[in-house]
């Protein structure tokens, strides 16, 4: 099974950018980020014909997730509330759509749109850091339940130095501080991994270039978009790779899509 994520920054924007990388890439699975449209106007239709059914959780011109899948999509669960029932804050924070999953052939799939904090000192970086730890009280619930996880999508955090090209310029600000990469530790805990860390441990990876100063042309990103598996999935996986050429695309996203390939299990016994 192939999972994948993409912050598309307005799926209307770049709907037959996507239409095109899916028939090219084939992913089973696919968690969007930033699809900026509400619900009755996204591209549904469309997305089907290419052979995904949908769920999607959407709001006007901010935020937005959704998932696209070839395999049935169960159990679909919008927002932290669904686990958290009767927390205010989860209720709150799920005014911005930011949070769907599902249940993929016994895979959790949890796609996230963190918030991005803006800046140190803004009201902004505060809802952040509580974004956050809302979210380790709802992994602690995920976790009971017992089923293999994988949390994807644009956590809007590079977690090490190595995940910046520029680590002595961008080290402690936003996306790079300290209390947002410990906010981040703490949800990802002992038992989950960065799948892409599981086979490439240099620096020089990146999946977000910002639009400005030339980011693209210089090759200055970051690693922000993650792939995050369980121990189950751990032994199963078999690759995960940043599509970088995408953001090379004419208008593309300011973010790559980045994909993992979950094998069955028999398939893995069988190459031996």
């Amino acid at each position: 099974m192939r999972i994948a994520t993409w912050n598309v920054n307005s799926i209307r924007s770049r709907q037959e950018h996507l239409l095109r990388w899916l028939a090219a890439a084939q992913p089973d699975v696919l968690g969007l980020q930033e699809t900026k449209v509400e619900d009755g106007l996204f591209p549904q239709a469309a997305i089907e014909a290419a052979g995904y059914e949908t769920a999607i959780s959407g709001q006007k011109s901010y935020n937005g997730v959704a998932l696209l899948s070839r395999l049935p999509l169960e159990d679909v669960r919008i927002g932290f509330a669904a686990l958290l029932p009767g927390d205010q804050e989860a209720e709150q924070l799920g005014e911005q759509k930011r949070v769907i999953s599902a249940s993929v052939e016994g895979v959790r799939i949890l796609n996230l749109y963190v918030p991005n904090g803006s800046d140190l000192k803004s009201d902004k970086y505060n809802y952040k850091l509580a974004w956050l730890n809302c979210l380790n009280r709802y992994l602690t619930v995920q976790r009971q339940q017992g089923e293999p996880l994988c949390m994807m999508g644009d956590f809007n955090i590079a977690l090490e130095d190595i995940d910046l090209a520029n680590p002595s310029r961008h080290n402690g600000g936003i996306m790079a501080s300290a209390p947002e990469r410990q906010a981040l530790r703490a949800c990802i805990g002992t038992d989950l991994e960065d799948a892409f860390r599981l086979f490439e441990t240099e620096a020089g990876h990146w999946s977000w270039w910002d639009y400005r100063s030339g980011a693209w042309d210089r090759d200055q990103g970051w690693r922000i978009d993650h792939i995050y598996i369980s121990e189950e999935l751990q032994q199963l996986a078999m690759g995960c790779m940043i599509h970088k050429s995408e953001r090379g695309e004419l208008k593309p996203s300011d973010h790559a899509p980045v994909s993992i390939d979950i094998g069955d299990g028999a398939e893995e016994e069988d190459n031996f």
